[in-house]
């Protein structure tokens, strides 16, 4: 069984979108980023990061302890390495899929938070700061836009690169983007948005969302982290 740490945001949307493509068990325990819950010490013994989501498997594969897993990109890869699934068995395909998936790790997701962030919940509106974000994000769509140009999926088949860049998509018009901009991107989202784990994946988002809310209390407790929040 996986018990899989989350809340609705995007990196927690990747482990869900895997774990129902993959038909896995799975137990959600929530964890309200807006009221602190990500710093209680229970959480922090398996996401030391204060970050969702984690996951604590229950049954793997060596039959072993439970193993515990934080850092979205290496869930993924965990998770695809113990069903067999959306991860090529050999070496070149292998790469594809974690060279994409490292650049939604170290790029997409990065950067498209931080257009969040200074655009929507920023208490200063910086031209700078949200001209830099918003740019930024559309020179990614416009490298995922021509990675597509030529495949249904970004590694070819569908894999755990997909399942990580498509929920940083989804909030596509607050990050200033218009998706008739890229037309292979916009069949690619789509073609995901559509698939019956997908739906299934953010319908179990939406009783979850509804706890949550963002007010002045909640942002400093999301950006005003400092060193004393991981002791």
């Amino acid at each position: 069984m996986i018990e899989l740490y989350y809340w609705t945001t995007p990196n927690g949307h990747k482990i869900t979108m895997f774990l129902e493509e993959a038909a896995t068990p799975y137990n959600i325990h929530a964890i309200n980023i807006g009221a602190g819950d990500q710093f209680s010490p229970k959480f922090l013994r398996i996401s030391p990061n204060n970050r969702i989501p984690a996951i604590v498997d229950t049954a793997p594969g060596d039959g072993g302890a439970p193993i515990s897993v934080f850092e979205s990109g290496a869930i993924l890869q965990y998770l695809a390495e113990k069903t067999g699934m959306f991860m090529p068995a050999d070496q070149r395909g292998r790469t594809e899929v974690m060279q994409w998936l490292f650049w939604q790790m170290g790029g997409l997701g990065p950067m498209l938070g931080q257009n969040h962030h200074f655009s929507q919940y920023a208490p200063e509106k910086l031209d700078y700061a949200i001209n830099r974000y918003v740019n930024e994000t559309n020179r990614l769509y416009g490298v995922l836009n021509k990675r597509l140009a030529d495949r249904e999926f970004m590694a070819g088949d569908y894999s755990i690169a997909d399942m990580a860049s498509y929920p940083w998509i989804v909030p596509y018009e607050r990050q200033g983007q218009n998706l008739d901009d890229f037309p292979h991107l916009k069949r690619w989202f789509h073609a995901i948005k559509d698939r019956p784990a997908t739906v299934r994946a953010y319908e179990k988002a939406k009783a979850i969302s509804q706890q949550a809310t963002v007010n002045e209390e909640s942002k400093k407790i999301l950006f005003g982290q400092t060193a004393k929040h991981v002791v």
